[in-house]
């Protein structure tokens, strides 16, 4: 298994226990739903989402046929999401403290997840589509059982 599927799988149950913490800690103290958009983005993002990309990093090379499109760009991926996601708590919190600063910390995470969720979407889909000579070659293979109006050749027509 690759380390970073192993590092998406493991933030995923690290973020999972932070955002059950968290959602105890509000039942315990019912001040504290102040925090319920840290909370539910620890869960969502955190858990739901890494275990997703994770799981997807691990079975759709597999599933595919294919390697996987950009190895260094899933760990990229791995960090920029972490840390988004780590300031987009750290934004949450200061926010609902009434810090002004909690605003700018908050879109930067915002945006740094995005990035990650962008680049997972590149990765899955190039590794669906296979490397780009592998494409070719099916491409020059349609053609060639094809007609010129793209219709299918008889069988005794293919070469």
């Amino acid at each position: 298994m690759e380390w970073f599927v192993k590092a998406f799988l493991k933030a995923s149950l690290a973020w999972l226990a932070l955002g059950v913490t968290l959602g105890v800690a509000m039942a315990a103290h019912p001040a504290w739903t102040v925090y319920r958009p840290a909370h539910v983005h620890m869960v969502a993002l955190g858990f739901v989402t890494m275990m997703i990309f994770g799981v997807a990093y691990h079975v759709i090379p597999r599933f595919s046929g294919h390697p996987l499109y950009g190895r260094r760009a899933a760990a990229w991926h791995f960090g920029a999401s972490n840390a988004g996601l780590a300031l987009m708590v750290l934004g949450f919190v200061l926010r609902a403290g009434g810090a002004d600063v909690g605003t700018p910390i908050l879109a930067t995470g915002g945006v740094l997840s995005a990035l990650g969720a962008y680049t997972f979407v590149l990765l899955i889909w190039r590794t669906i589509d296979g490397p780009a000579r592998l494409r070719a070659a099916a491409t020059r293979a349609r053609l060639a059982t094809e007609g010129t109006d793209g219709a299918r050749l008889p069988l005794a027509r293919r070469a």
